[in-house]
């Protein structure tokens, strides 16, 4: 199967540059998986397509304020992203200017309340940082960090919070899982009043789900890795759920890809915590979840593939088609969609 084939015109003034006022007043497009019917409703709407004994799987991830702006001690300014913690301090991170920020180069933020060194340059170019502070390090980043919003949202975020969702609290990814953005506090309390089972994976969500498929035959591409956990609660929960009938329904491609990444073959769920490169196309038969919520993403993406190995590519991309012509908005502060 080929890269192109998940590719689709998207206008540019269709990518979310700024989440609603309201989180759930987004739009939501239901596509049937069986029929391909598709309708278009609003998120606030989604308990319409819950019943109870159902249960809804979110990522309860929150994203660590992951961008650092400073200067070389040398002189000049530098820009890391944070990637992975590497212990005793030490990170891996995206730096730029690059060619700037060799092995040795020392660096400053916040009026020195936070100083590193670049000690390495790690394979595909990323740096190995070493932090040097006072206290704990993720209340000096919370003070100093800035939210790294995705390479196609130019518009500063006025609100770091809007891009965690309001049930985040595990620290650790540096992008957000946005098909959870669209709930309100109201709107959970509603889904569980119908009796609509919920419960919460972690996995921390990497830059890599940003990388492009660069291979034209997407079977060769590496899929990055992402730590994730399921807990004891949660695979009880999920295995009850299926035994007694109900639709185990991932928020998101991260709790989609977590579930799968832990479900044994007859489906059931098995708690643990790990790295998973898990990567979902056409073909593969899903162990564990019935639905997804997700958000409409990237072309030729392994998002897009997973979405596609759940409905259909064919069914996928006639749901992608129309909701450009109704311009539905795309990407982390676009709309969403409902497979079901």
């Amino acid at each position: 199967m080929k890269k192109s084939d998940f590719c689709f015109d998207l206008p540019e003034e269709l990518i979310a540059q700024t989440p609603l006022e309201k989180r759930d007043s987004s739009r939501l497009l239901h596509l049937d998986r069986q029929t391909g019917a598709i309708e278009h409703r609003h998120f606030y709407e989604l308990p319409d397509y819950l019943r109870a004994g159902d249960c809804l799987v979110l990522n309860d991830t929150r994203v660590l304020p992951a961008r650092l702006l400073g200067c070389r001690k040398s002189g000049g300014n530098v820009e890391l992203v944070l990637l992975r913690d590497l212990g005793d301090g030490c990170w891996e991170c995206l730096s730029r200017p690059g060619r700037k920020t060799k092995p040795g180069t020392e660096l400053s933020f916040g009026d020195g309340e936070l100083t590193a060194t670049v000690e390495a340059v790690a394979e595909g170019g990323n740096r190995i940082v070493r932090f040097h502070f006072e206290g704990i390090f993720l209340e000096v980043l919370e003070r100093l960090g800035k939210m790294p919003l995705p390479p196609y949202i130019r518009e500063e975020l006025q609100d770091s919070e809007r891009y965690q969702t309001v049930y985040s609290r595990e620290l650790g990814s540096a992008a957000a899982p946005t098909a959870g953005l669209h709930f309100t506090p109201e709107l959970l309390r509603q889904i569980r009043d119908k009796g609509v089972k919920l419960c919460y994976v972690t996995l921390h969500v990497g830059l890599g789900t940003f990388r492009p498929v660069k291979e034209e035959e997407i079977e060769d591409h590496a899929m990055h890795s992402e730590f994730c956990v399921v807990t004891p609660e949660t695979a009880a929960v999920v295995n009850e759920t299926k035994r007694s009938g109900g639709r185990v329904i991932a928020v998101g491609t991260t709790s989609c890809r977590t579930l799968e990444s832990f479900a044994e073959e007859d489906g059931t769920l098995v708690p643990g915590s790990r790295w998973t490169n898990i990567f979902i196309y056409p073909g593969y038969r899903f162990k564990c979840i019935d639905a997804l919520v997700t958000n409409f993403h990237l072309p030729e993406s392994t998002l897009i593939m997973l979405v596609s190995a759940l409905a259909g590519r064919e069914q996928v991309l006639h749901a992608y088609e129309v909701a450009v012509q109704e311009k539905y908005r795309f990407f982390s502060f676009g709309d969403a969609m409902l497979i079901m």
